[in-house]
């Protein structure tokens, strides 16, 4: 059952540097990025590039999130990818991006949404960049007015937010989930357990199980890498178990966060550690953490996916 089971990826990526620019990937490389260095994925990854990696798997649909896309074109990554899911399996859902705390937030936020394709926004805030970080710039921050009545918009729009923040913020971001409780807010990413040390996990579980208590969240198991180490099963897998302990398997969703994940290990080993981590579940709630939690989260519509016909 578990090795031919229906699977939405609830987020990945596609770029073509060929046409678009993402400043991440086009510009100088970015010495901080989370993961190191990220020379190996500058380059174009489309939907045939995802076919061969996923080809092992039985992929029905995915969740494309936004991709750092030039932010003065922030449309025009929504465009792009409505094209390219007319004329490939995926994506079969959009997560688009808005700036919440700019003057066109409204106008921006109403265009995406005019995109049957768009199922949600994901608008960074501005964050400390380390735990022990004291200033940072607050424009643009959860704390930002602004920003705040960007992201109440969501609900007028019908659109999810999805939430990336790294963990030192996830208590901060408890005051705006509950700011929206109408709308349904994933967080990505598992919260971002980065640091491993016990310190650094008792940290990130006390914001990640606060959070969890609020009945409009969702989360993406995803990105369980680690700057500096290996992809590690055993830790990984017992961050999995938590968290489908706090959320329940039909408030988590499996994804894969390619390209970026390749940094740390292959789609197929991914997908297949996954798997083997809950082959002790029941069926259903396979069913909803490799698909029916993000086609309910996400409202993907079945004639969007791509079902093996029998």
């Amino acid at each position: 059952m578990t090795k031919d089971i229906e699977i939405i990826d609830a987020h990945h990526h596609f770029w073509d540097l060929n046409q678009n620019y993402y400043p991440f990937l086009s510009d100088k490389i970015d010495l901080d990025f989370f993961l190191g260095n990220y020379e190996s994925i500058r380059k174009n990854y489309l939907p045939i590039d995802y076919i061969k990696d996923s080809k092992n798997h039985n992929i029905i649909g995915t969740v494309h999130c936004e991709a750092e896309w030039n932010r003065e074109d922030q449309v025009g990554e929504t465009k792009w990818l409505e094209k390219l899911s007319k004329t490939n399996k995926y994506p079969n859902a959009i997560v688009s991006h808005a700036w919440f705390h700019k003057k066109n937030a409204e106008a921006v936020i109403a265009e995406q949404a005019s995109f049957d394709i768009v199922k949600g926004i994901r608008s960074k805030p501005s964050i400390r960049f380390s735990r022990n970080a004291e200033e940072y710039n607050k424009d643009g921050s959860m704390q930002d007015p602004n920003w705040r009545a960007g992201l109440k918009l969501l609900e007028k729009y019908n659109l999810n937010y999805d939430l990336r923040v790294p963990c030192w913020h996830l208590e901060e971001a408890l005051e705006i989930v509950r700011l929206i409780p109408n709308t349904k807010v994933i967080i990505n990413h598992a919260g971002f357990p980065w640091d491993r040390s016990k310190e650094g996990m008792d940290f990130w579980r006390k914001g990640i199980k606060a959070i969890s208590l609020e009945p409009n969240t969702f989360i993406k198991l995803s990105e369980f890498g680690v700057n500096g180490q290996d992809w590690n099963y055993y830790e990984n897998a017992n961050i999995i178990y938590e968290l489908i302990d706090l959320f329940g398997p039909y408030r988590c969703m499996f994804a894969s966060n390619f390209p970026v994940s390749s940094l740390k290990i292959t789609f197929d080993n991914l997908f297949k550690n996954y798997k083997k981590i809950v082959e002790n579940f029941s069926i259903d709630e396979k069913k909803a953490l490799f698909s029916e939690t993000a086609i309910k989260t996400y409202n993907i519509q079945q004639n969007m996916l791509n079902k093996k016909i029998d």
